[in-house]
């Protein structure tokens, strides 16, 4: 799997050009060429600060969740059973996963030639991926991949083992959280904006979120942690610019 160019979310309006105009104004811009790894749970808004991030410095965003499901919806689509090693290998060989621009001109995430942006955040996905994603041949796969992307630096990316596994001599590492309240409500927002057509209720969105926790922290495989050197920061009380500013800063020190 060889990407060529990278995406970004749809379902997240960028912040607004005043405010980017005023950050660069004041010298918010890094000096030095970094890699900037963000992991924590799912719906804590990483993918929001990594595309904030990378559009204001200049860098490129990889977002390694996307890889995930992609790879999840292929399995779905073709029954792969995933106790069975050979076929997930087998599956992993004919996947080609590609981002570039859609018709609206919106990057996207095309597999095997198709977009499948909308599709690959959906419930159906998002209640398998954490399973998908916790097998070794998968990890393997995506980790290369991801790996790859980032040799040249000037890069940000978000997941759950970036700054443990992928990148672990990444210059800035951040562990992102929120209240799981707050996460359940910006999930159901998620799905909204993605124009899911499920009536789901919160206890299943809830419970989903449940199952991808357990999961995530519990694999065997390069499971969710805090590195011992990220930053921490929770961010359920923190709107989207004043979580920028904070993190650019955070980067300034790094840079000088």
């Amino acid at each position: 799997m060889t990407p060529l160019s990278y995406p970004c979310r749809k379902d997240f309006t960028p912040l607004g050009g005043v405010f980017f105009r005023y950050l660069r104004a004041n010298n918010y811009t890094a000096v030095s060429d970094i890699i900037i790894a963000i992991d924590g749970y799912s719906a804590c808004g990483k993918s929001t600060l990594a595309r904030d991030l990378a559009s204001h410095l200049g860098y490129t965003y990889i977002d390694t969740g996307a890889m995930y499901r992609a790879v999840t919806l292929y399995f779905l689509d073709h029954q792969v059973d995933l106790s069975d090693a050979q076929a997930v290998m087998k599956a992993l060989d004919s996947i080609r996963i590609r981002f570039q621009p859609a018709s609206d001109g919106a990057m996207a995430t095309f597999l095997n030639g198709q977009n499948v942006e909308d599709e690959i955040r959906s419930m159906r996905v998002s209640g398998t991926v954490s399973e998908v994603a916790a097998l070794s041949a998968v990890r393997r796969a995506m980790v290369r991949e991801q790996q790859e992307m980032g040799m040249q630096k000037r890069v940000v990316l978000d997941g759950r083992d970036i700054g443990t596994v992928v990148f672990p001599q990444a210059e800035l590492k951040i562990f992102l959280t929120a209240d799981f309240e707050e996460r359940l409500r910006r999930r159901f927002e998620e799905l909204r904006r993605g124009g899911s057509q499920q009536a789901l209720s919160s206890e299943e969105v809830a419970n989903n979120l449940r199952k991808r926790d357990h999961i995530d922290s519990t694999r065997a495989d390069s499971p969710l942690r805090q590195a011992q050197d990220a930053k921490r920061l929770d961010n359920t009380t923190l709107d989207r610019e004043s979580q920028l500013e904070l993190v650019l800063k955070w980067v300034r020190e790094l840079t000088g």
